[in-house]
């Protein structure tokens, strides 16, 4: 067996596992199944570090991809979409799937400088990139007629999906109820008219003056 081609397929493979488990450790992490209000930092730490190890194994992939001489590819066909004469479209969606992760990625490393905003919408994009990811390996990969390979793909996308529609769920119950907390707030009162202090020397209003 061709040790560029082995690896290259282990790195996808392993890449895209990663890349599961970061998102449902994410997705664990930001909703009411990790029960703390304020979360231990170990657990946003092991979210960083699932995602590191997908980026890792994708650059093993990619390196292995070149280095491969089965199937020829350059920097071209790995970073320009549509230009690999092998299954054209599904190194298309690997090509997607890698500039995604870089946005993520990058946006990850400059969190603290970004507006909040910009990097959750950025952040959000990792389910897209798990589905594409998925397609590519499904579509590039030579081992989807492994019993194994196909049990886990189909467990890890359905705990993936579950695991989002919870979390849309989970998050427009919250939204509903904060919108339900702040109309049942009631109305501000009008301010009380201010005291006007009297004049030094004024006399009081009422009674007679006492010669």
């Amino acid at each position: 067996m061709n040790l560029w081609w082995f690896l290259a397929r282990a790195g996808g493979l392993v890449a895209w596992g990663m890349l599961g488990l970061s998102v449902l450790w994410g997705l664990a992490a930001s909703t009411a199944i990790l029960q703390q209000r304020r979360k231990p930092g170990w657990l946003l730490d092991l979210h960083s570090w699932l995602g590191g190890l997908a980026v890792t194994f994708t650059v093993i992939h990619v390196i292995a991809l070149i280095g491969d001489d089965y199937v020829e590819f350059g920097l071209q066909e790995v970073l320009v979409p549509m230009t690999s004469e092998w299954r054209p479209m599904a190194v298309a969606w690997g090509v997607v799937s890698l500039y995604l992760l870089i946005a993520i990625q990058f946006t990850s490393l400059l969190r603290r400088r970004l507006p909040k905003r910009l990097w959750r919408w950025v952040h959000l994009t990792s389910f897209v990139l798990f589905f594409t990811s998925g397609i590519h390996a499904g579509m590039a990969g030579t081992d989807t007629a492994n019993l194994v390979y196909r049990w886990a793909t189909v467990s890890l996308t359905a705990l993936t999906m579950v695991a989002i529609l919870y979390r849309v769920f989970a998050g427009t119950v919250r939204h509903n109820a904060e919108r339900a907390r702040a109309a049942a707030r009631p109305t501000s009162t009008a301010p009380p008219e201010p005291r006007i202090p009297a004049a030094a020397g004024s006399q009081p209003a009422s009674g007679s003056r006492q010669d």
